[in-house]
């Protein structure tokens, strides 16, 4: 084991056993009495309140304050530690072999009944990633980002809007990172813009470091800004429109779930929901979604939806009768 582990290990027996001699730990750990007295002297040196008692019933102890440290998990804190690091790794957590480490040693330094029950605990409990291959693709360029929002440094990074579109360069201040919806996203001030915006990171071909650095604002919330951007209508300053929909209960309570809808849901009965949104979500990626429960709902207010919906689907009658206009 490396010195890091052994020097935990003593920590370990320590905090498990009332005192202990340097012979004692010699032999529980197959190392010279000499290594243990330098591994000692490093804890000391390090702040461990390890206390030296001679005579014949002495040897090394612990103060009784720092057993109850949080250097030392009970069952419970284990369990929740092992099944949040498995959150954690299907998220595509950047620093998952550092996380694979930890879990190895909180397992290491526990006894035989506390590791049966983890292990009785992890074989319940999985979590399923939703594109487990592309976290994997990203997780350097996740680092490199974790480390920039960290130390302020400005990044130019190889962007891809969406399928098919050209890579444009960006110079952005990333303020943080954030995992929504099985997709990370970087948030930051772009140069090119001049404003705050978010970036799938999966969609970065490329990332350079700068010496440039900057303030990142301090009371800024990537998470408050990624919910504003994907709902527009919440911030919006334009007049808010009710639309009411009526439907099968199950799809209206799917519809009212969807974080399209479920910020700016005002009334719900059995059969109907009513939302507030602004115009321009209702003309442009609103009708797409509702075209998706096809006859489950029906959109009763406001005039203007229904008429963009019936447009919408004549095109795409129009599109399947002659598919010759095929934009390829």
């Amino acid at each position: 084991m490396s010195k890091a582990d052994n020097m935990l290990a003593i920590l370990w027996l320590l905090k498990t056993n009332k005192r202990m001699t340097a012979k004692q730990l010699a032999d529980a750990l197959e190392m010279h009495i000499r290594t243990v007295y330098r591994y000692i002297d490093a804890l000391c040196a390090s702040g461990v309140p390890i206390v030296a008692d001679a005579g014949h019933n002495g040897g090394y102890s612990l103060l009784e304050h720092f057993k109850e440290s949080p250097l030392f998990f009970d069952l419970e804190e284990q369990k929740a530690l092992v099944q949040a690091a498995l959150f954690a790794e299907e998220a595509g957590y950047p620093y998952g072999d550092a996380l694979k480490r930890a879990i190895t040693k909180l397992k290491r330094y526990t006894n035989e009944e506390q590791r049966s029950e983890l292990d009785r605990h992890s074989n319940a409990f999985e979590v399923v990633s939703a594109s487990p291959a592309s976290t994997f693709a990203i997780e350097s360029h996740l680092q490199q980002l974790e480390q920039a929002v960290a130390s302020c440094s400005t990044q130019i990074i190889d962007y891809r809007k969406g399928f098919g579109l050209d890579i444009e360069q960006r110079s952005i201040n990333p303020y943080g990172l954030i995992h929504w919806r099985g997709k990370w996203y970087i948030i930051g001030y772009c140069l090119l813009r001049e404003d705050i915006r978010s970036f799938r990171v999966d969609r970065i071909q490329a990332i350079t470091g700068t010496d440039d650095r900057y303030e990142r604002p301090a009371d800024f919330s990537a998470r408050d800004f990624l919910r504003h951007n994907m709902k527009p209508w919440l911030t919006s300053e334009e007049q808010l429109i009710r639309v009411v929909i009526q439907g099968n209960p199950r799809a209206l309570e799917s519809l009212a779930e969807h974080w399209m809808f479920d910020g700016s849901l005002i009334e719900r009965t059995s059969d109907e929901a009513h939302f507030m949104m602004d115009e321009k979500s209702l003309l442009t990626y609103i009708p797409y979604h509702l075209i998706s429960y096809g006859m489950r709902i029906q959109v009763l207010e406001p005039q203007l939806l229904r008429e963009h919906l019936v447009e919408l689907m004549t095109k795409l009658l129009a599109f399947y009768q002659n598919p010759t206009n095929f934009d390829k």
